[in-house]
């Protein structure tokens, strides 16, 4: 199989300068928002969405900084949020204001805030930042991907029997379908484990901490920075707002080149070309 991989052309589109110090400048304010309501959680602070779903407060606060800062900034550019939704427009924010919500609540300091910043169908900039630890994952497209501004890139590794990837699930599909697809990577001899925040688990496979991260279903504000991510550090990714990922989510993919056939293979999550 013939994979696409490594980082695209620089991009051309007018105001990226701007957008890209935006984005790092307020995913950091907005983590230290996240951090303070991460030490003050209690119990009595946190609702379900639904199974297996939590909302915090800190989730609403979080997205109603981030919307106003780029209402400010960059007035006609369109919004899209976890929380409170949006409509998209031709220049996008696409922004999780907390990914790990339910390592959020049990006070495990694995959560992100994710920002995805969309072009006429590309995503052109990309930052995922873990506060608790804090690290931050930044990629823009043709331009490589960092964490913490030194450069990254996905892991070489080849055989399964050395690999370790990540598999996350969600109640939008039947159980069986992920118990398919983790039988299938195990008995190819790959480690899985689960970390419970999709962004994190893309960034982590960027970096080389992973070898391949999938999902089934993923919804946009999850994985679109992360996927530009794995592509700007040399790895291979599904297809997703190709395949109408912004409307109605879809299935994600990211791994190193060594074993993303295998992984396709055992997900039925097909790879860009």
């Amino acid at each position: 199989m013939n994979v696409a991989t490594g980082s695209q052309p620089a991009s051309k589109v007018p105001g990226l300068d701007a957008r890209e110090a935006l984005c790092r400048d307020m995913i950091l304010a907005a983590g230290q928002l996240a951090l303070e309501g991460f030490k003050a959680a209690k119990e009595d602070r946190t609702a379900m969405k639904g199974p297996q779903d939590f909302l915090t407060e800190t989730d609403g606060m979080v997205e109603r900084y981030l919307r106003s800062r780029i209402e400010q900034t960059f007035p006609q550019d369109g919004f899209l949020g976890e929380e409170t939704g949006g409509t998209p427009r031709d220049n996008l924010w696409v922004v999780d204001p907390i990914d790990g919500t339910a390592n959020f609540a049990r006070q495990i300091p694995h959560f992100c805030i994710s920002i995805a910043f969309v072009s006429q169908g590309i995503v052109e900039i990309g930052g995922i930042y873990n506060p608790g630890l804090d690290e931050l994952h930044f990629a823009r497209r043709g331009m490589g991907a960092t964490r913490n501004g030194n450069p990254i890139q996905v892991a070489d590794t080849v055989d399964y029997q050395r690999a370790c990837v990540e598999l996350g699930w969600s109640n939008r599909l039947p159980n069986i379908r992920y118990l398919d697809a983790l039988s299938h990577i195990l008995t190819q001899g790959a480690n899985v484990r689960r970390g419970a925040s999709g962004a994190l688990g893309l960034a982590f496979v960027a970096d080389g901490r992973s070898d391949g991260y999938a999902e089934l279903h993923m919804h946009p504000w999850d994985c679109l920075a992360g996927l530009l991510m794995v592509r700007e550090a040399g790895g291979v990714t599904a297809p997703f707002l190709e395949l109408d990922g912004l409307a109605k989510g879809g299935g994600v993919l990211a791994a190193c080149p060594g074993i993303a056939p295998g992984m396709s293979e055992a997900t039925g999550i097909a790879l860009t070309l």
